[in-house]
């Protein structure tokens, strides 16, 4: 595209015939405000969160809400306000839902903005920091190693400028990028430096689509969430037949009175649908969100909660995750009779050679100043793929040198005796570089390979003193952690030894692994520490694991580790880490500490164990409720409840406890299957209790007769139910603790209550008539109690999780 821009001081090609403007100060402060005014803004949605809109518009207008809307609508009509209970609670839950989501977005959006990436930018010929959303039209951005490109553009300055553009093509080569090549959002920076113009902002760019739909506040894509969806796919094709012939049979075959009929077709159909169950996981979700957002960490995919609590092999690289960023000089050792005051002026000249140092550049900054008199004439910016970095220099006295600065154990043969000497450091935990002087092209593989060693720069690694405590309460927790980097193995192996990770004396170096996917996952089950791992190796890694049924989560905050981010289940981005690791991670950790990570650990296994848990008390009600229908059509006789029966169990048995105990700690770790898991308890313990309520009813409709026959075999039936259910509710709420028991003895206090005071019976419609039939009711909830118990043991050896 043509684009003016002020005055056309240069131009670079764009893809062929189009022609950007370029300015190396920049856009005007009037011509930003002339492009916002136009609208010409990167005005891409807020990435943490949907709507408030579409927050109600999900929890109202749900498939089972409009049938209980319906259904409520019919009771008012034709019943009393008791029988109309069960549409008052469906209210109160979805705004129980609404406002906890509501809350869950706010959350998200402060933290978005705490953790978003602030590129900078060329205006008025200074450099400045803007919000990725204040990027306008014809803006020139400067780019360094780790930054992602946030829209379109075309390269306006390169400097060994090296882009990764794997996450839009599947290539995991990095492309080299000269002035005029385009730039597509979604790539990201790997090496070198430069800047680009934007060319399209906003939803016009390449990504932006793909980014709005990607990084949307979410529910889905979970098994949690798709095993519910599941699960309520099934009750509905069974609801339909059976609340067909419950009505046929209610209002047509039973010659009854029709608006006690209608009541009680209704108290038939509402408790077979699991509405809460939905609620609740929301609910659980969205306060999760909240609990870790205290804790300053990002989730930007919810279902990441859930993700991070069925991992069982965490991939940690060291840099960042196990040590802190920093580091410092420990020790120069000259090689070969290299003068050690040159040396030092070498490295300060090739600390000052690179805009954007690394970690480890960094430390040798601080550590030599520059040579003022030496003048960088070509630069090679760091790769994780090469593991070196180099500078050509003119010296002060008229002489030139090539120089690289890397990995020993790369630049240097097999065989070489400096690496001898080298072990012992690494054995240490030390780090260390190798500086040697080379001739030829800095980017030919055939220069790096006839370098001259110089110098040895020790460097020592800060540990992180949060990281021990993080690897006991992964192996306490059988989560197998694994520390893959691109240092030397044996230096990663003593740093983790040093932070007590078992197997970590047990290292490995990556270049020796089998590229074959299978026995790479041997070798990757059977080590610990592996060093020397290049970018692509570690996204292989993560497959390797992958295939063998590992679900896979990694942790990492350099551009190295962007791929294999991507790929895990679950990736982890340090805060600081480069901008592409933050983009593409689904846990953004913005206080950079590694120990917020059991806390995410944690709370996805109280989300998934409560759910599970919970899910059993819903669909149990579920089940009942369905075959209390059949068998009523079956004998052709009343519905034994109406709605308010129903409303008054749902209440005590179900909806009131599944909140406590969706939100208890649960430390658990996550299994799959979670269908079967729910459905092998609640179908047996659903028939348990439908035949036990069923037999009441129909041995208290021998025993009573007379005008009111029906309320009192109604009464015994409630009774049966209501214990054999409780007893539902004392077994989930396995193991006890004091308000386990607690939340137990109080519903069946409410349910007490209900039957001793005179105005709850009359508003219930409970009275238990004579003693015969109550004790009965009692002795048949405890033979199901019993079959409960033995159902319970059975099925868990049976059919094990």
């Amino acid at each position: 595209m043509t684009q003016r821009a002020g005055t056309d001081d240069m131009t670079v090609e764009a893809g062929g015939d189009a022609r950007v403007p370029y300015r190396p100060g920049g856009l005007t402060r009037a011509e930003v405000a002339e492009r916002v005014a136009r609208g010409e803004v990167n005005d891409v949605p807020v990435r943490s969160s949907r709507s408030a809109v579409d927050i109600v518009r999900g929890n109202v207008l749900t498939r089972f809400n409009a049938i209980i809307g319906v259904l409520w609508v019919i009771m008012l009509v034709v019943a009393p306000i008791q029988d109309s209970l069960f549409g008052f609670v469906i209210v109160a839950n979805t705004g129980i839902g609404i406002i906890q989501e509501l809350r869950a977005k706010k959350t998200l959006d402060g933290l978005a903005v705490i953790g978003e990436a602030k590129p900078t930018v060329r205006r008025d010929g200074g450099a400045t920091e803007v919000s990725t959303s204040a990027i306008v039209l014809g803006d020139l951005i400067e780019l360094g190693p780790g930054d992602k490109v946030v829209v379109d553009g075309v390269v306006a300055e390169a400097d060994s400028l090296e882009v990764d553009e794997s996450l839009l093509t599947g290539e995991a080569d990095p492309v080299l990028k000269r002035a005029g090549d385009t730039l597509m959002s979604g790539s990201f920076v790997v090496a070198g430096g430069g800047a680009f113009t934007a060319t399209k902002v906003g939803r016009a760019a390449y990504a932006a689509q793909l980014a709005e739909e990607a990084s949307r506040f979410t529910l889905v894509h979970s098994e949690l969430r798709s095993g519910i969806s599941t699960i309520l796919k099934y009750v509905t094709w069974m609801m339909i037949p059976t609340a067909t012939a419950l009505i046929i049979s209610q209002l047509f075959v039973k010659d009854v009175n029709f608006k006690n009929s209608i009541a009680r077709t209704v108290g038939g159909i509402v408790p077979m649908i699991p509405e809460g169950l939905v609620l609740l996981t929301s609910v659980a979700f969205a306060i999760g969100v909240i609990r870790l957002g205290r804790k300053q960490c990002l989730v930007q995919e919810l279902p990441a909660i859930e993700g991070l609590a069925r991992v069982d092999v965490v991939c940690l690289d060291k840099t960042g995750t196990l040590t802190e960023g920093g580091m410092d000089v420990k020790e120069l050792r000259a090689l070969n009779g290299s003068d050690e005051a040159y040396v030092k002026r070498v490295l300060g000249a090739l600390g000052e050679s690179d805009p954007r140092p690394n970690a480890s550049l960094q430390a040798i900054i601080d550590a030599y100043p520059d040579s003022e008199d030496w003048r960088c004439t070509e630069a090679l910016p760091f790769s994780s793929a090469r593991k070196y970095s180099g500078a050509a220099f003119s010296e002060g006295d008229g002489q030139t040198s090539a120089w690289l600065l890397g990995a020993p154990d790369v630049l240097l043969p097999d065989g070489d005796p400096v690496l001898d000497r080298i072990e012992s450091l690494n054995q240490q935990g030390l780090r260390v570089l190798l500086l040697a002087r080379v001739s030829g092209e800095l980017d030919d593989p055939e220069t790096a390979r006839k370098a001259r060693a110089s110098a040895l720069v020790v460097l020592e690694q800060r540990l992180r003193p949060d990281a021990a405590g993080t690897l006991t309460y992964f192996a306490d927790q059988n989560v197998d952690a694994k520390v893959i980097s691109g240092d030397n193995a044996v230096s990663v192996g003593a740093v983790a030894a040093k932070l007590g990770l078992p197997g970590a004396e047990h290292t490995v170096d990556a270049r020796r692994l089998p590229a074959e996917r299978e026995q790479m996952a041997g070798a990757l089950e059977d080590g610990v520490v592996f060093g020397r791992v290049t970018p692509r190796q570690k996204r292989d890694m993560v497959g390797a694991l992958q295939s063998r049924g590992h679900t896979v989560a990694m942790t990492g905050d350099g551009v190295n580790d962007v791929l294999a981010l991507k790929d895990a289940d679950i990736g982890v981005s340090m805060g600081t880490g480069s901008e592409a690791t933050r983009a593409v991670a689904q846990i953004v950790l913005l206080n950079n500490s590694f120990a917020t990570l059991p806390s995410v650990v944690a709370e996805g296994r109280r989300v998934i164990g409560n759910i599970t848990r919970v899910a059993t008390l819903f669909l149990t009600k579920t089940v009942y409720s369905v075959l209390l229908a059949v068998l009523v059509v079956a004998f052709q006789v009343e519905y034994p409840f109406l709605p308010r029966h129903l409303t008054l169990l749902s209440t005590l048995t179900i909806g009131v406890p599944a909140f406590f105990l969706a939100l208890a700690p649960n430390k658990e770790r996550a299994k799959p299957h979670f269908v079967r898991r729910v459905m092998r308890y609640a179908i047996p313990a659903g028939l348990i209790a439908a035949t036990a309520t069923f037999g009441t009813y129909l041995l208290a409709g021998h025993h009573y007769s007379g005008p009111g026959a029906l309320d009192a075999e109604t009464s015994a039936a409630t009774l049966t139910l209501f214990l054999v259910s409780i007893w539902v509710l004392a077994i989930i709420a396995r193991p006890y603790t004091w308000w386990r028991i607690g939340l137990v003895a109080a519903m069946g206090l409410g349910f007490l209550l209900v039957l001793v005071v005179p105005w709850l019976q009359d508003f219930f419609a409970l009275k238990l008539v004579g003693t015969t039939l109550p004790w009965a009711a009692v002795g048949i909830a405890a033979v199901g109690a019993a079959l409960l118990e033995f159902a319970w043991r059975w099925v868990g050896r049976k059919f094990p999780a």
